[in-house]
């Protein structure tokens, strides 16, 4: 019994030793050492070791919880609490709940690897570290660090639990995965860097995680311990390596994970959280540190299973950790502290060097000078428009092209593509799919058998493969065993594009990727994801993103193909083209304004700058009875737009290519007019509206009977060959009569002056021209030559041919010719006349396909690519000859107005600035100074065109007013 007692005192006398050789000296200054002093002296035993303790906290759970944080706060005198599920104002009332009954302020502090979101709903998320991992521009990384900091501070919350240091060299590791950067000593390191300065440098600390390294395992801490049969040199090079150099750079905390690791801890299955060899030999003493540690979650099986509650809290401390996570039992814990106390065992300088370190990190953290959180737009502040700009540029980033056989991405000549689009996994792909179709004709193919998808995939030249899984950080990624036999079967039969939007190591069970041309990762299935997904396809923008871990063999750590960007729209955030959202928000005001008081049902409104769309909305419906809202893929009749969009082009590019110069004269262009009195017109003078013909003719009216009803002359209700042209529902015109338009205007009185007038002539017969110049229609024209290569699926003449119905809002409710109400055919009585194809109308659109020859314009005929037309002749036609003489038109593009007259825009856009409006309620506007390309289509016609209230309240106008207020930079 005397030996027994002598080796009990012995050790004792041993541990107070070595206790004692560890003082909290590090005091940032004098005010801090004072307040630290002053406070730990008011406490009393208990209430000190009070504070090393971080208690479990939640907003979504009954009074019952919150009674008992209530109990620990003021009976106990907790240190800290650590919040997990709930919602951010629910947390910041329970906090000043809290903090209010506390003595000491307490620590909060939370799990927000990838944002607030980790852990509450309606915070903002960011991506995984494993996305991350992908991304090169460590500033990025940095400035995500910062944000999240932000935000928590806004939440009252002090320490941040991230970055995660972890090395996930296990793909089958089931709790680390996606937290992780990567596989890959230095990428972790650089990452978890440029985190933790983000997050310090806004007054957060920032706490590494999990020491020594929970990458390797394949077990999860939370449910057992996991084992590390690895070497000290092993740790030593591998897992201790961020650790040293994020030691070096100040980092606050750090956490040390419940592991097995015998080449440290020799005794079996003791947890490294435990050990005294690993938290204060090796973290404390060999590796310098002299922050703040934290245990892992003492509930946790890793730990919890060694040990009682209270003893195990005290055995983590004896170890060295300064903060006890998420403890069981607190008030048996401090009783067990107490007899530690009173028997020697737990020396006073031990615990006044974790509380007094506690209680300066409080101080440090602001804690001195608490002040509960406001609770006012607590909210909106969370999740601001600013988040959206980095997390846009992180994804543009981290996406990662892994194959590209001949190039396929990105999908370049799409006159020669037929694109199929088929879905795998189990979750949303309609932002990407939707997405594809921005650039292209992209068809969806569904179906329940691989026999019947191969057939029907026979008629298409490519097919992207889009692979969908739920977007959480735990959940399965595994393609099906009938998914990978669908896709081994596909890519044998077509040019497959795969891209993958799911966790990396899910790729790890197609073992041959021998006929798959094209592979993107994607990393999470979101939004942002999958719109830069798309965007990357079509080129809008370069792979930029690297492979963050190993999938087998086939694509290593750090691979990644830089693909090209061509010159097509992409999409952004307003700020992250030089524009401000919240000035831009504007436009939804002016729109709700044209629809309530009903000068448009409804409308579509785009804008872009610097080659991105920043703002894209559709409203009201497409008619009064408020039964079909507008989308963004509706398609409106555009009107004159069509002059500019069309007739317009092909022009330029018969001028280009020398095929028309700008003196030709109509007679020439024309035989039909060669012995009329214009035959000498110039196209020059055609293309300014200064030809001296009439504005318009109302052709319509002599083809009525004196009912003023459709003549039966003229029209027929069905199709003949003689009747071919559609003007209407079951209204067919009869086939000569086209010409008679022609003869029409040739036998036209020109006015007397040279001067500014607009007129549809023009253009009417340019249409002409081209069609007897090329051989070939004007719709098949255009179709061949600009829409197709541009990705413009949306834009035609006579949509029902391509489209339903119902995605054409109507234009109006015709009273006075076809008597009937005018969806899916042309309103321009006269294009009507020309079956639905004319040079001055008759082409219909959505706002996303005008923009691509907007922007095609604004790159000086260059787009996706491909030159349609020389700079130099864009800027031909875009010069305002005739401005000395009053006339602001460019050759074929309105201009615009000069001085104080009136004129299309808002007075406030560059000379430099072009495009033109229509009669619908439309108008397409860009500008070279600025960048900006504008789009409203609408259809203010309907159901009668009346009165242009659209126009008279200069609703286009002022939205682009707008549009030159939230220009930034």
């Amino acid at each position: 019994m005397k030996i027994y007692l002598v080796l009990v005192f012995l050790f004792v006398a041993a541990l107070a030793s070595a206790q004692k050789t560890v003082g909290f000296e590090d005091y940032a200054n004098a005010g801090e050492q004072k307040w630290v002093d002053s406070v730990y002296n008011s406490l009393s035993f208990d209430e000190r070791v009070g504070q090393l303790f971080m208690i479990a906290a939640y907003s979504n759970k009954d009074s019952a919880h919150v009674k008992g944080i209530d109990k620990l706060v003021k009976d106990y005198k907790v240190g800290g609490l650590i919040f997990f599920q709930g919602g951010p104002v629910r947390q910041a009332r329970l906090t000043n709940r809290y903090q209010a009954e506390a003595k000491v302020p307490l620590f909060i502090g939370i799990d927000a690897e990838w944002g607030l979101s980790m852990r509450l709903d309606s915070t903002y998320r960011y991506p995984w570290n494993m996305t991350l991992g992908a991304v090169q521009d460590m500033k990025l990384i940095e400035k995500q660090g910062q944000q999240m900091a932000i935000q928590a501070r806004r939440m009252g919350i002090h320490f941040n639990f991230a970055p995660v240091l972890d090395i996930n060299i296990n793909p089958a590791n089931p709790i680390i995965g996606n937290r992780s950067f990567g596989e890959d000593k230095i990428n972790v390191t650089d990452r978890a860097l440029a985190l933790t300065r983000g997050i310090q440098s806004e007054g957060v600390f920032a706490t590494g995680k999990h020491f020594p390294g929970h990458g390797d395992t394949g077990t999860d801490s939370h449910t057992s311990l996991p084992y590390l049969p690895f070497t000290r040199e092993r740790l030593e090079d591998i897992e201790f390596y961020p650790y040293k150099k994020l030691f070096a750079e100040g980092m606050s905390s750090i956490m040390v994970a419940h592991l097995n690791v015998p080449s440290i801890e020799p005794t079996p299955n003791y947890p490294t959280s435990l050990s005294y060899n690993v938290v204060t030999n090796i973290v404390k003493k060999e590796m310098g540190f002299k922050g703040l540690i934290f245990t892992d979650a003492l509930n946790m099986k890793g730990a919890s299973g060694y040990m009682a509650p209270g003893d195990v809290d005290l055995e983590a401390f004896l170890a060295g950790n300064d903060v006890l996570l998420f403890a069981e039992n607190v008030p048996v814990a401090i009783e067990k502290f107490r007899k530690a106390y009173t028997n020697g065992v737990l020396s006073e300088e031990r615990l006044q060097h974790s509380v007094k370190k506690i209680l300066a990190y409080k101080y440090r953290g602001g804690l001195n000078k608490y002040n509960p959180i406001n609770l006012n737009n607590l909210y909106q502040e969370l999740n601001g428009h600013e988040y959206d700009d980095l997390n846009y540029q992180l994804y543009e980033n981290a996406v990662t092209v892994l194959k590209n056989e001949q190039e396929i991405v990105p999908i370049m000549a799409l006159e020669n593509e037929k694109i199929a689009f088929v879905k795998m996994g189990d979750d949303d792909h309609t932002g990407y799919l939707g997405t594809l179709q921005k650039y292209a004709d992209v068809t969806e193919v569904k179906e329940d058998s691989l026999h019947l998808l191969t057939n029907r995939l026979k008629e298409y030249s490519t097919v992207i493969v889009g692979y969908h899984k739920a977007d959480g950080a735990w959940k399965k990624h595994d393609f099906s065993a009938k998914e990978l036999v669908w896709l081994d079967t596909i890519a044998k039969n077509k040019k497959v594009i795969l891209t993958v939007f799911a966790k990396p190591y899910a790729m790890s069970a197609i073992k041959d990727h021998t006929n798959i041309e094209g592979i993107i990762m994607a990393y999470q299935n979101n939004t942002m994801s999958q719109t830069v997904a798309a965007e990357i396809v079509f080129g809008a923008l370069g792979a930029k993103g690297r492979l963050p871990v190993s999938i087998g063999t086939a694509f290593r750590v750090n691979h990644g193909i830089m693909t090209r960007a061509t010159n097509r729209l992409g999409f952004t955030t307003p700020e992250n083209a030089g524009m401000s959202s919240k000035v831009l928000a504007k436009i939804d005001l002016l729109a709700k304004k044209a629809i309530d008081e009903k000068m448009t049902p409804g409308l579509q409104v785009l804008v872009a700058r610097k080659g991105k769309v920043v703002y894209q909305k559709s409203f009201g419906y497409h008619t009064y009875d408020n039964t079909s809202k507008v989308k963004n893929s509706d398609i409106y009749d555009v009107a004159s737009l069509t002059k500019v969009l069309s007739t317009l082009p092909n022009i330029m590019q018969l001028y280009d290519k020398g095929e028309v110069k700008l003196e030709d004269k109509l007679g020439d262009m024309l035989p039909v007019f060669a012995k009329t009195d214009k035959k000498k017109i110039q196209l020059k003078d055609m293309l300014l509206h200064q030809a001296r013909f009439q504005a318009w003719m109302p052709f319509y009216q002599e083809t009525l009977d004196a009912g003023k009803h459709p003549d039966t002359m003229y029209y027929r209700k069905s199709y003949s060959y003689d009747f071919p042209h559609q003007v209407a529902e079951n209204l067919y015109l009869r086939r000569d009569y086209p010409d008679t338009i022609i003869a029409k205007i040739a036998g036209s009185k020109l006015l007397k002056k040279k001067e500014y007038k607009y007129s549809d002539f023009s253009f009417i017969l340019l249409k002409e021209f081209l069609e007897k110049h090329t051989g070939k229609n004007i719709d098949v024209l255009s179709d061949e030559q600009f829409f197709k290569p541009l990705g413009a699926a949306f834009t035609t003449y006579n949509p029902l041919h391509k489209f339903d119905m119902s995605v054409i809002p109507p234009t109006e409710i015709d009273n006075y010719f076809r008597y009937q109400t005018i969806q899916g055919y042309v309103h321009d009585m006269a294009a009507a006349m020309q079956d639905g194809i004319a040079g001055h109308a008759g082409l219909f659109s959505n706002a996303m396909d005008v923009a691509k020859i907007m922007q095609m314009y604004l790159q000086e005929g260059n787009y996706g690519g491909k030159q349609y037309f020389s700079a130099k002749t864009f800027e031909t036609f875009n010069t305002c000859h005739a401005c000395k003489q009053g006339n602001r038109r460019g050759l074929g593009f309105d201009k615009p107005q000069i001085g104080n007259n009136p004129g299309p825009t808002c007075g406030c856009v560059s000379k430099a600035s072009f495009g033109h409006t229509g009669f619908t309620g439309t108008m397409a506007w860009a500008d070279p100074e600025t960048g900006i390309v504008y789009i409203f289509l609408s259809n203010r016609t309907y159901p009668e065109a009346g009165e242009n209230r659209l126009s008279k309240e200069n609703i286009r106008e002022d939205i682009q007013k707008v549009i030159q207020e939230a220009i930034i930079e």
